[in-house]
């Protein structure tokens, strides 16, 4: 059996609880979080689809696990966001929470469970288990992501207009963006289809999609 230089092994020493909490983002009218509600014994309320980590389970599978279980929702691939470890974030006790975050078309998240739905990210409430911090760490997460280069997480169909992205990153952004300036920054990174998009009214919108690394 392990001992340490203090002649102690691993059970000596207290150990918290881990969980796995997830951020699923996605945009429609605005950027939105899936949440769920807890069973009719849990007085916790809505919270991040979630789970403590069974006994030789991954983190990845307790992810998978918790928005099969939690959401209905299935086929996603959520990335670890960051560790929360504030020793009272959790009123059950001691808990890190390895949180996890994941990207996905609003299409994808149309056949939730009777327990989940979709709200506002930037207005979604009084979380249980301080999981606003997460929510807000996401969103500081996907900003960045946004800032520097063009519908990352590939929200959009390509072809697409410079309109439907420009107004797709102002949707994440939570805030307007200076058009000349986006598209500035935007450009070198689209390229052309050669198309356009006809049936509107004015000039017909040239159509593009996101430049392949080469």
């Amino acid at each position: 059996m392990y001992r340490d230089s203090h002649g102690r092994t691993l059970e000596d020493y207290p150990r918290p609880s881990v969980a796995v909490d997830t951020a699923v983002l996605t945009v429609r009218e605005t950027m939105e979080v899936l949440v769920v509600r807890g069973g009719s014994d849990d007085a916790a309320g809505w919270r991040l689809p979630g789970s403590f980590l069974h006994p030789g389970e991954r983190l990845a599978d307790a992810v998978l696990r918790s928005l099969r279980e939690k959401a209905g929702v299935q086929g996603l691939s959520p990335a670890q966001l960051r560790v929360f470890d504030d020793p009272e974030r959790d009123p059950r006790g001691w808990v890190l929470s390895v949180a996890h975050v994941d990207v996905v078309p609003a299409e994808r998240l149309h056949e939730l469970g009777d327990r989940a739905q979709l709200r506002d990210a930037s207005a979604v409430g009084d979380l249980a288990f301080q999981h606003g911090a997460i929510v807000d760490a996401a969103l500081a997460w996907l900003r960045d992501r946004y800032a520097t280069a063009p519908d990352p997480a590939g929200l959009l169909h390509a072809p697409f207009r410079l309109r439907e992205l420009h107004g797709l990153h102002e949707k994440v952004a939570g805030r307007a963006l200076q058009r000349d300036t986006f598209r500035r920054v935007m450009l070198p990174m689209l390229e052309s289809t050669g198309e356009v998009e006809r049936g509107g009214v004015g000039k017909p919108a040239q159509l593009f999609r996101v430049r392949r690394a080469r």
